[in-house]
């Protein structure tokens, strides 16, 4: 990609700024801000600021990495509310400008949360599926609360500590391979899981 395709790429410009956070004083602050924003509009993912900010640092690794999980739990929260109260004045906008956020995966996102539920919103949180689609659907489709926040609370939690363990135990190489193959084996969890709940409901 030339300099000139990657500076005029909006998402990009927005990426290279959530990394230079990493950099800041404030660096705790502004990834529970991210990871917030992030549950419910926000196109970058945490993990963008959580893996330079673990490297090599164990005991600062969990704390970023809790710090990351209860912002997004909350931001998740955010979601659900704005799907829940205030969806037909903002479904337009995160059609047009949440990228991942489509009319046409939200129509599939409804027959989806007739046969699954929480196990969507489990698989979104740990997985590179787009979290804030299944919070803010969560809220318009009435999921119940109580298994939204206790799927959310393991899945963001499991992926966040995760990240921040592989990084702080293994360092600039761990980073390089999480960069690269990290998607990958989110999607091959997150089909396991789905398989084991399917194995479930047949065993029924």
């Amino acid at each position: 990609m030339s300099q000139k395709s990657t500076s005029s790429n909006p998402l990009r410009k927005v990426y290279n700024w959530t990394l230079s956070l990493a950099e800041k004083k404030l660096a705790g602050l502004w990834l529970g801000l991210l990871s917030f924003a992030e549950a419910s509009f926000f196109p970058i993912p945490p993990d963008v600021l959580l893996i330079p900010l673990c490297l090599g640092k164990m005991k600062k690794a969990f704390k970023f990495a809790f710090i990351c999980s209860i912002a997004s739990v909350f931001g998740g929260l955010a979601g659900y509310a704005l799907g829940a109260f205030a969806w037909d004045e903002l479904s337009g906008v995160f059609f047009q400008y949440i990228p991942g956020f489509t009319e046409e995966k939200f129509e599939r996102l409804k027959d989806w949360y007739e046969e699954w539920g929480w196990p969507l919103v489990f698989l979104a949180g740990f997985s590179p599926i787009p979290y804030k689609i299944f919070t803010v659907a969560s809220g318009v489709l009435g999921m119940a609360l109580g298994p939204f926040i206790l799927a959310s609370a393991v899945s963001r939690s499991a992926r966040f500590f995760l990240v921040a363990f592989l990084m702080a135990k293994f360092g600039e190489p761990m980073k390089e391979k999480i960069d690269k193959h990290f998607n990958l084996l989110a999607i091959v969890f997150g089909i396991l899981f789905i398989g084991g709940i399917v194995v479930l409901k047949f065993l029924k």
